[in-house]
C-alpha cells in the first residue's frame, strides 16, 4: 500500500514538473503562421564589443573583470585585446608611479593633489612593516577590536586603551585591541614622532604601522593592509570591530550582541550604520568629493567608516576578493563594494550611531547602554562614559 503511494506521488510530480515545462514554453515561445511554436532566436551577438568605460576607477574595475573573466577571455587571443585591455607600457612594479595616469584622466591636471597622488600609485597593495604584533592573537580572541588611528593622536590612543578598548577579558570573553597606523611624514608637515611611537609600541605591544602616507584617500590601502594582516596574525579571531580613533563603543554590548547569534547569522555578520542609494560628491568642497572622469554610478550599500562589526569568516573573505576589486580612495565605500563582489550586504544596526546622537541625551549615562556606537567622542568623553556604564549601580528604564 505505501509502496503505491509512493508510485502515485511520484507520477504526480512528474506531471506537474512537464505542465509547468509546457505553460513556459507556450508562453515564452513565439507561433509561426501555422500556429506552431518556434525559438527565439538572439537579435544580438551574446559576446558585446569591448569597450572601455570613461571613468578611469569604473576602466580599471572593468579590467580587472575581463582579466578574470576566463571564459571571455577566451574568444580572444592577446594579439586580439585591446591596447586598453592589454597594456604593455605600465611599470612592471605596481608599486612605481604610474605616469601614463596623468594622460588617462581627462582633467588630471585640474585636480587636487590627493587625487593625484592616488592615482600614480593605485594598484599599489604592498607596503613594508615598519612596527607589528607577531604574537598579538597568540591565543585567537572572541573579539579583535582594530582602530585606525593616526601617529600623533596618542592621547586617542590611550584614552581608548583606558576605556572600551581595554584588552584582556571583558563579560567572560577574550578581547585583543590594536592600533592600525601608516606613515605621518613630513610630506604633510608631520613632526617626527617615531621615537615616541616605538617607545608607545614597547610598552603597549598594540600598534602595527605600515610604511605608506597616511593620508585620507590611503585609508584604502589601510583597509587592504588590515586584511592580509589578520590572515597573517589573527586569523583566529571571531568576530572584528574595525573603527576610528575618535568613537566610543560600548564593547559590552557588542559582546552581549555577538553572544546572543545564531551559528548561521555570526557567520555571515556584517554590521553597522548603513549607507544606501548614495552616490559620489560633485561639490569640490566636500571632503568626500569624486570627479566624473573617477567614478560613475551608485555606490553600493556600505557601513559608515565610524565603525562596523564583522565575522572573522567574512574577514577571511573580503581578504580575497579585495584582490578583484580596484583601490578606490573612500575605504567603507571599497569595503561596500568588495561586499556586493561576495553578493552580500552590510546590515544595518540601529545601535551604530555615526552621526551621533540629540544633544539633549548625551550627557545621560542610559542613553548609551543599548548602544554599540557614537560618533564622535573626545578622549575624555571616552574615559567618562565607560565610567557610566562600568558602574554596577546603574539602573536605566
Amino acid at each position: 500500500m505505501a509502496l503505491s503511494r509512493r508510485k502515485l506521488k511520484f507520477l504526480v510530480t512528474v506531471t506537474m514538473l512537464n505542465l509547468f515545462v509546457f505553460i513556459l514554453m507556450s508562453r515564452n515561445g513565439s507561433q509561426d503562421k501555422t500556429g506552431q511554436n518556434k525559438p527565439h532566436i538572439p537579435s544580438k551577438p551574446f559576446w558585446a564589443k569591448l569597450a572601455p568605460n570613461s571613468a578611469y576607477w569604473n576602466r580599471q574595475q572593468q579590467i580587472v573583470d575581463i582579466q578574470n573573466n576566463h571564459i571571455l577571455l577566451t574568444n580572444y587571443s592577446s594579439s586580439d585585446l585591446p591596447d586598453w585591455l592589454n597594456d604593455t607600457s605600465l611599470p612592471s612594479d605596481p608599486c612605481q608611479p604610474n605616469f601614463r595616469v596623468t594622460t588617462q584622466v581627462k582633467d588630471y591636471n585640474s585636480l587636487p593633489d590627493r587625487f593625484k597622488d592616488f592615482l600614480l600609485y593605485m594598484r599599489c597593495r604592498s607596503y613594508p612593516v615598519m612596527i607589528d604584533q607577531p604574537e598579538i592573537c597568540k591565543e585567537p580572541p572572541f573579539l579583535l577590536l582594530a582602530v585606525k588611528s593616526l601617529a600623533p593622536h596618542f592621547d586617542r590612543r590611550q584614552a581608548i586603551r583606558e576605556s572600551w578598548g581595554r584588552a584582556g577579558v571583558v563579560a567572560n570573553k577574550t578581547v585583543v585591541t590594536v592600533f592600525l597606523l601608516g606613515n605621518a611624514t613630513a610630506v604633510d608637515y608631520h613632526p617626527d614622532l617615531s621615537e615616541m611611537l616605538h617607545y608607545e609600541s614597547v610598552r603597549h605591544k598594540d600598534i602595527v604601522q605600515w610604511d605608506f602616507r597616511d593620508s585620507f584617500f590611503n585609508l584604502t590601502v589601510k583597509e587592504v593592509l588590515f586584511l592580509e594582516w589578520i590572515q597573517a596574525r589573527c586569523a583566529g579571531a571571531r568576530f572584528v570591530f574595525k573603527g576610528d580613533d575618535d568613537v566610543f563603543v560600548n564593547t559590552y554590548r557588542i559582546l552581549d550582541f555577538l553572544k546572543g547569534l545564531s551559528a548561521p547569522k555570526a557567520r555571515d555578520l556584517f554590521v553597522g550604520d548603513v549607507i544606501t542609494n548614495a552616490g559620489p560628491h560633485r561639490d569640490k568642497k566636500v571632503k568626500y568629493f569624486i570627479p566624473e572622469s573617477m567614478y560613475v554610478g551608485v555606490y553600493p550599500p556600505y557601513a559608515g567608516g565610524g565603525g562596523y562589526l564583522y565575522s572573522g569568516d567574512i574577514a577571511a573573505r573580503l581578504h580575497g576578493v579585495s584582490q578583484h576589486v580596484a583601490l578606490y580612495p573612500i575605504d567603507d565605500v571599497y569595503t561596500g563594494m568588495c561586499l556586493r563582489k561576495l553578493g552580500l550586504a552590510p546590515d544595518k544596526h540601529k545601535g551604530f550611531r555615526t552621526f551621533n546622537i540629540e544633544e539633549k541625551y548625551r550627557s545621560n549615562p542610559c542613553a548609551y547602554k543599548s548602544l554599540m556606537l557614537v560618533h564622535p567622542r573626545t578622549p575624555q568623553e571616552m574615559i567618562q562614559i565607560w565610567a557610566w556604564l562600568s558602574r554596577p549601580d546603574l539602573t536605566c528604564q
